[in-house]
């Protein structure tokens, strides 16, 4: 190899490398939330229902608007459509991808844990972390309710490593107790 084949390879090489870091600086890293602190850090939850999803781009980054009918409060003052921001989304010929944001379909029933206050925009708290979608059983009618990171990797900083822990499949009569057990609890 010539010394001109080599420099262009290690400037190949050296671009690559750049481009990794790059890549690996935009990366999205979801510390877990333990279910007591996703309690304590929302200033409002309630099971909603998804009405609509628009997106948008501002300061030239794609953004999505949820519109949420609220079924049930059960924690904060709610009023009865909520608005949820959340980053990403798909806007003409654009997608913009953050990895731990949920997405959400029309008609679709879900518990959300938030943060914000009424006239203004809501967040949900830890993104996939604080979204519990409903499923419901179409022979018995029963409904159970899985966290959205119960199958995403999680950093867990008392373990030192990242987990795949949450809520899954579990019945929605006792997720509403263990729930309303924490907010009583930090009532006190």
């Amino acid at each position: 190899m010539s010394y001109v084949q080599r420099r262009r390879f290690l400037w190949a090489l050296f671009l690559a490398g750049l481009a990794l870091i790059a890549i690996v600086a935009n990366a999205t890293t979801l510390v877990r939330l333990p279910f007591y602190k996703l309690v304590e850090n929302s200033s409002a939850i309630a099971r909603v229902r998804c009405v609509s999803a628009t997106t948008r781009i501002e300061n030239s980054e794609i953004w999505t608007d949820t519109i949420f009918e609220v079924v049930q409060r059960d924690k904060g003052f709610l009023p009865p459509r909520i608005l949820v921001r959340t980053p990403g989304g798909r806007f003409e010929h654009l997608r913009s991808h953050v990895d731990g944001v949920p997405e959400f379909r029309p008609g679709e029933e879900l518990f959300l844990f938030l943060t914000g206050h009424p006239g203004a925009q809501f967040r949900i708290v830890g993104w996939t972390q604080g979204t519990f979608r409903i499923r419901k059983n179409q022979q018995s009618g029963r409904e159970t309710v899985t966290q959205d990171s119960a199958d995403v990797p999680v950093f867990d900083p008392l373990e030192n490593r990242f987990t795949k822990t949450g809520v899954k499949n579990l019945r929605i009569d006792f997720f509403l107790e263990r729930m309303n057990k924490e907010i009583a609890r930090q009532a006190l």
